[in-house]
């Protein structure tokens, strides 16, 4: 139910402090304000998170490289081939983050939020141009098996490899859902993929050694191509979606409706409930519809309820907008749906 008691306390506040607030109010530059101050530390955050993935690709591309060339086994080349786009990724996320943490400005009043996706997406595109990659290698030793070479040596450093890129991605998976990074999640993702395609390619090898079946070695790498093409493909979807301004989740549209739900009564209602997300943060836009006998400050009073409640429910950082509605105007029922026939000829009030 709606809490009344609340609107009156509002009001009240309002009325006996706005004077005073106006006359004691600082003045205060746009790059001292306290949320632009709060995206810069997250840009450092997210930047020092993703200086950590460059130089851990690096080192795991050394590795990767060094057990392929010792060992010549296709299925560590396709592993060393998934790095290199792990380290191509990473440096596009860097770049990208500089403008994703931007505050709103004249040209992008709503952020930038969305700059995670062109990210998102070009890393599942560089994962399927490197399972082509992967696939033209395997496709000769296919047709014409070779022997490995020093198979200890070159699983020993794949190893090595495997658990830095482990310890990396968890740290930027917790770091992303902590930040509500697109691009660290999707990189740290990528990372632990990688993880469980090295310790498939360690297996296969394994068994070739074990078993004498050198054809393993290219059919592991094709299963490899097949992994990461599928891990591509899901976050070019990704991208997409939050490109398309998909819906928020399903839970979080439930947690909003529950918080409508219970602010609504006979005297008021809601309509037209519109949400997206762009990287971190959400958008929630719904229509609020009240007596049409009520006083301009007692509606916007309750929409300042409504918009507090719901930006509980969605999070820091979220933007909630409501519009005011008279609740027995026939025209108020009208635009529920997104597009609305423009009406022609002159508009008087």
């Amino acid at each position: 139910m709606v809490d009344h008691r609340a609107i009156q306390l509002i009001h009240a506040a309002r009325t006996s402090t706005s004077l005073r607030r106006e006359i004691n109010r600082p003045a205060v530059s746009s790059s001292a304000h306290p949320l632009h101050a709060r995206d810069a530390e997250r840009r450092r955050r997210l930047t020092r998170a993703l200086q950590l993935a460059v130089v851990a690709a690096v080192l795991t591309i050394a590795l990767k490289a060094g057990a392929y060339l010792v060992t010549d086994s296709v299925g560590l080349l396709s592993d060393a081939l998934e790095s290199v786009v792990n380290l191509v990724a990473a440096v596009v996320a860097l770049a990208v983050v500089q403008i994703a943490t931007r505050p709103p400005d004249d040209d992008h009043p709503h952020g930038h939020d969305k700059a995670d996706y062109f990210s998102a997406g070009l890393e599942g595109a560089l994962i399927l141009l490197a399972a082509g990659s992967i696939v033209i290698a395997a496709v000769p030793r296919l047709i014409d098996p070779a022997p490995l070479e020093s198979v200890g040596i070159g699983l020993g450093v794949s190893l090595a490899a495997t658990v830095l890129n482990l310890a990396t991605g968890m740290f930027l998976i917790r770091t992303g859902r902590a930040e509500g990074s697109v691009v660290l999640e999707a990189d740290g993702q990528h990372l632990l993929t990688d993880v469980w395609t090295s310790i498939g390619v360690v297996a296969g090898i394994v068994a070739v050694v074990v078993t004498g079946w050198h054809v393993l070695d290219p059919l592991i790498a094709l299963v490899v191509a097949a992994n990461i093409i599928a891990t591509g493909l899901r976050l070019v979807r990704r991208s997409a979606s939050g490109l398309m301004d998909a819906a928020l989740e399903p839970e979080e549209l439930t947690a909003i409706e529950v918080a409508l739900a219970d602010l609504s009564s006979d005297d008021v209602q809601f309509h037209a409930l519109r949400t997206r997300r762009a990287g971190r943060r959400a958008f929630v836009s719904v229509h609020l519809l009240v007596p049409g006998h009520w006083t301009v400050q007692r509606g916007h009073d309750l929409a300042e309820v409504v918009e507090q409640r719901l930006r509980q429910v969605v999070g820091d950082g979220s933007s909630v907008l409501t519009h005011l509605e008279p609740l027995d105007d026939p025209l108020s029922h009208e635009d529920v749906d997104l597009d609305r026939p423009v009406e022609r000829g002159a508009v008087t009030p």
